[in-house]
């Protein structure tokens, strides 16, 4: 079909946050930290104390005081809201879908077309991916609805980068690195696989969830840097703990989950946590809710090494051996892109308990046995 056209700003309808569910369920302990006070004297290294159990046990940890609005977070979910309800065949147009054959995530990902592990149950995750505003990536997917609302959706992208990089300035410190380590691998201008992204999980029927574990996105590890997740309401992020139990994510108001990935875990040799996590079927109470998500994922830049860093904090634990950072490297493109086509470019979300994934010398298990 032609690319659909949209001549005219659509009005679009106002999201409406559900409400927390009543069920009493076992939440995790996560730190909250209020960045607010990252640019006054000594902020910077308080936080990051206060960081630091969080990042180096659980990988899990929210913050406050960001900047941004409940009015343009509510915002986003507009945009995200309006742009899944359109018909299929317009958001769905071949032209703005993911290539996951690629292992290119930019783009549209449709609910109902991949199978949960070897059942007849489909998956029912739709997703829209949207690059960075910069000119390396003006060939990338990015819909024609959408484009009504770029100044909005460019700012908001913009500016969740800005927050990201305080984030890696905290890590940077804790790690007892420049305080630009980090935040210099991750640079808005430079070319890398950054989206911003409206997710939304369909209900499924109590009878096809358990048929699959009540399993809506199978235990998995990130795969980039950091992953900034909007508190949202409706229950069913679980991550597991050390001693391995699930245990669910609790909303924050205002207030961002983040998540450490499989490249900053590879960076600080494992110190920092890329924790594994899934989704399951919410409560009762909310398992008709279609479960709207946002979020923006940090990637390394195309070009940058993935390995150790000189880390002395590191160095004095014995995680990394003298010499260590000079193994060949891993560019942060090509591991993004093989863990996308491991993870995606298939017909059936199997469980991938035990499994691993390795390119070069980096390896994950996706879920330890």
């Amino acid at each position: 079909m032609p690319s659909a056209t949209y001549p005219e700003l659509p009005a679009i309808p106002k999201w409406k946050r559900p409400g927390q569910t009543t069920e009493k369920l076992d939440w995790a302990d996560i730190k909250v930290i209020d960045i607010s006070t990252f640019d006054e004297p000594g902020g910077k290294q308080r936080l990051a104390e206060e960081l630091r159990g969080a990042v180096h046990h659980t990988g899990f940890f929210s913050i406050t005081g960001t900047g941004f609005t409940q009015e343009e977070v509510d915002q986003q979910y507009d945009i995200g809201q309006a742009y899944f309800d359109l018909p299929l065949d317009e958001k769905g147009d071949p032209e703005y879908r993911c290539d996951f054959a690629q292992g290119n995530y930019f783009g549209y990902r449709a609910a109902n077309e991949k199978k949960i592990m070897g059942t007849e149950v489909l998956d029912n995750i739709e997703s829209v991916n949207i690059p960075k505003f910069i000119p390396a990536n003006e060939k990338e997917p990015f819909h024609p609805y959408l484009r009504h609302f770029r100044a909005e959706i460019e700012d908001f992208s913009r500016r969740s980068l800005e927050v990201a990089s305080k984030v890696f300035t905290l890590f940077s410190i804790i790690l007892e690195l420049p305080e630009d380590y980090f935040s210099k691998q991750h640079l808005y201008g430079n070319q890398s696989e950054d989206h911003l992204r409206y997710m939304i999980y369909r209900p499924r029927s109590a009878e096809d969830d358990v048929k699959v574990q009540d399993t809506w996105s199978r235990a998995h590890t990130d795969f980039g840097s950091l992953t900034l997740l909007w508190s949202q309401n409706v229950a069913g992020l679980q991550l597991k703990t050390p001693t391995g139990e699930w245990k669910y994510v609790p909303p924050v108001d205002s207030g961002i989950i983040c998540n450490v990935g499989d490249t900053l875990d590879f960076w600080s040799a494992g110190y920092l946590k890329s924790t594994i996590h899934r989704v399951q079927r919410p409560p009762e109470d909310q398992a008709h809710i279609h479960r709207l998500g946002l979020f923006y994922f940090v990637r390394p830049g195309n070009d940058v090494d993935i390995k150790p860093a000189p880390s002395p904090l590191l160095k004095r634990l014995g995680r990394v051996v003298e010499n260590q950072e000079d193994a060949k490297p891993v560019r942060g493109l090509e591991y993004v892109r093989e863990r996308v086509k491991n993870y995606h470019n298939h017909n059936d979300y199997a469980d991938m308990k035990g499994k691993k994934f390795k390119v070069g010398n980096l390896e994950i298990e996706d879920e330890a046995a």
